[in-house]
């Protein structure tokens, strides 16, 4: 049915192109390219035989001519960007020349936070909105115009937090109430790798985000708190009870503008202590820091330097134990009753593993990444312009998620966060 580019070769575009694979019916033939061509080789070894015919190529996804090149070159249906958030905008320029649908995990967010043309976009859009993360989605969002004249479509966000966790809220609102007035998005990782310390995905990514400030959408506007200053404790089903923190994340601000009426959205993450008091420590001598130093005669990015000293995300696969439950929380109105309503998953780590030698946290985006660039391939989804996910029809996505392994379960008498 289709042909599809898939850009990076980390733990997460393993699940993609294992998945992809499994579904050979819609993926006829596939393209792994990343910067480093034999870790896309041996994926290659691995997976090849099957019915999904698999090449590969090297790219720097920095580089839009390089990018271009490869597309011209091998005319895919979709372009998949499973690479770094920092690539985003070079790829989406990439598919805009050569008119190629697009989809992404995580939205646009710049390596170096001091360039100055991006800097001052932040510091008024800080001002503007009220968030000070520095992942947003108005870089991208202003090629909605671009998209719509060239006829191509761009879906940002389909991993799980974002993007299932969107299709969840998609899904209530058609089928589950007339109005949704408050979403807690819950993400629990209950999965024990036996490291000290150590990231369950680029740590640049995961490290950023969870130092930053936190904030949630309440009546209109941005409330920003100090990171990880509001904690609360759930006891989340399979798994038991955490305590989580409030973070800011990326879908409250699409879901803000596409759910009508919604007066507030939170999003709470898991931490264990060891973690947190590693991250503070970390934080404290600088090591989370974006910014250049120079060490002995080279220049160096602190959070550069600790990634190559952390475990690879891609190998805790093998020790990682214990379940994954993330979902969203909702209360709202049916037939001008009060109602709550909650969606979730539940995924093992093990079961990851022994399917497609990952561990959870790479699977529950990896399948979603997958299930997304399904939609466009089949036409399910096919609007030309820029997306999230919450803005399509929900349902052809749930019911890809249940067969695809990410079935989806609901309790229609949660437990609120209060």
């Amino acid at each position: 049915m289709g042909r599809a580019l898939i850009i990076g070769c980390g733990g997460v575009a393993s699940v993609v192109i294992h998945k992809c694979c499994q579904n050979s019916e819609v993926f006829e033939e596939i393209m792994i390219a990343s910067r480093t061509k034999s870790k896309c080789d041996a994926l290659k070894e691995k997976l090849g035989g099957g019915k999904t015919k698999i090449d590969t190529a090297q790219v720097n996804a920095d580089n839009k001519e390089e990018v271009v090149a490869l597309i011209k070159r091998y005319q895919p249906d979709i372009v998949m960007n499973i690479a770094l958030p920092y690539q985003d905008l070079t790829i989406m320029d990439a598919c805009l020349e050569c008119k190629v649908n697009y989809m992404d995990t995580a939205n646009y967010e710049p390596e170096n936070i001091d360039d100055p043309v991006w800097r001052a976009v932040y510091d008024n859009r800080c001002k503007e909105e009220g968030f000070s993360a520095y992942f947003d989605y108005s870089w991208q969002w202003a090629y909605r115009k671009k998209f719509e004249e060239a006829g191509i479509t761009a879906l940002l966000g389909s991993g799980f937090d974002p993007g299932v966790t969107q299709a969840y809220c998609a899904y209530a609102l058609k089928h589950e109430f007339d109005e949704i007035e408050t979403i807690d998005i819950l993400d629990c990782n209950g999965g024990d790798h036996g490291y000290a310390f150590a990231t369950n995905f680029n740590p640049e990514i995961n490290l950023r985000e969870v130092s930053a400030p936190g904030s949630y959408w309440e009546n209109g506007r941005w409330v920003e708190v100090p990171a990880m200053s509001i904690k609360r404790t759930y006891n989340f089903d399979q798994v038991g009870g955490k305590d989580m923190y409030l973070l800011h994340h990326e879908e409250i601000e699409s879901l803000a503008k596409n759910i009508p009426g919604v007066k507030r959205i939170r999003f709470f993450m898991t931490f264990g202590q060891s973690y947190l008091d590693h991250m503070r420590c970390l934080e404290d001598v600088g090591m989370l820091s974006t910014t250049p130093i120079n060490y002995e005669g080279k220049e160096i990015v602190p959070i550069q330097f600790l990634k190559a000293l952390l475990p690879d995300p891609a190998s805790l696969g093998s020790r990682t134990t214990g379940k994954t439950n993330i979902g969203c929380i909702f209360a709202g109105k049916k037939d001008g009753k009060d109602k709550t309503y909650y969606l979730y998953n539940i995924c093992d780590h093990q079961e990851c593993y022994k399917e497609v030698g990952s561990q959870a946290i790479s699977y529950t985006t990896g399948v979603p990444a997958m299930v997304g660039a399904m939609m466009l391939l089949t036409g399910k989804w096919n609007r030309p312009g820029v997306f999230t996910v919450e803005e399509f029809d929900p349902d052809p996505y749930m019911e890809a998620l249940n067969k695809w392994g990410l079935p989806w379960q609901e309790s229609r008498h949660p437990v609120l966060v209060d």
